[in-house]
């Protein structure tokens, strides 16, 4: 018998093809980078996207601290966390974030845009955010890629 057989691949953490990226911060707006850099990590941008295996990219960040976020958000929009006791609410506005460490605020959105499982934070682990131009994946030789021109 003769016929056609087409069989859907699914990839897995050890047969994805795993590539480095280098994204610049300075002067782009927060939302619209992290949700770029999220589809990047996930692997959302490949032909072999599996939605249960860890088959994205490794993304660098570099100057962090520079993101923007239009309007006056930064000043008035507060970041709710609760410790789990009574009482324990915390609000922080992104300035405050951006004091205490420069990273912390591009993490922050990033991991809102991933799952909220084992996988989203494994995927998390991909991820690596400096304030400034110096980071220490040199060796991996990673490609300067710009989010605008990206789909």
């Amino acid at each position: 018998m003769d016929t056609l057989s087409y069989k859907t691949l699914s990839s897995n953490k050890e047969t994805a093809n795993k590539e480095w990226f280098i994204v610049d911060a300075e002067n782009q707006i927060l939302g619209r980078m992290s949700s770029k850099i999220a589809m990047i990590l996930r692997g959302k941008h490949k032909t072999n996207f599996t939605p249960h295996a860890d088959c994205g990219d490794y993304v660098i960040v570099i100057n962090a601290d520079k993101a923007m976020m239009t309007g006056k958000k930064m000043e008035n929009r507060e970041i709710f966390s609760h410790t789990g006791y009574p009482g324990g609410q915390k609000r922080i506005t992104p300035i405050q974030m951006l004091e205490k460490d420069g990273t912390s605020l591009v993490k922050h959105a990033v991991r809102g845009m991933l799952p909220k499982n084992k996988l989203g934070a494994s995927i998390l682990k991909n991820l690596y955010i400096y304030t400034g131009t110096d980071h220490d994946q040199e060796a991996q030789k990673p490609t300067l890629i710009n989010l605008n021109d990206f789909k």
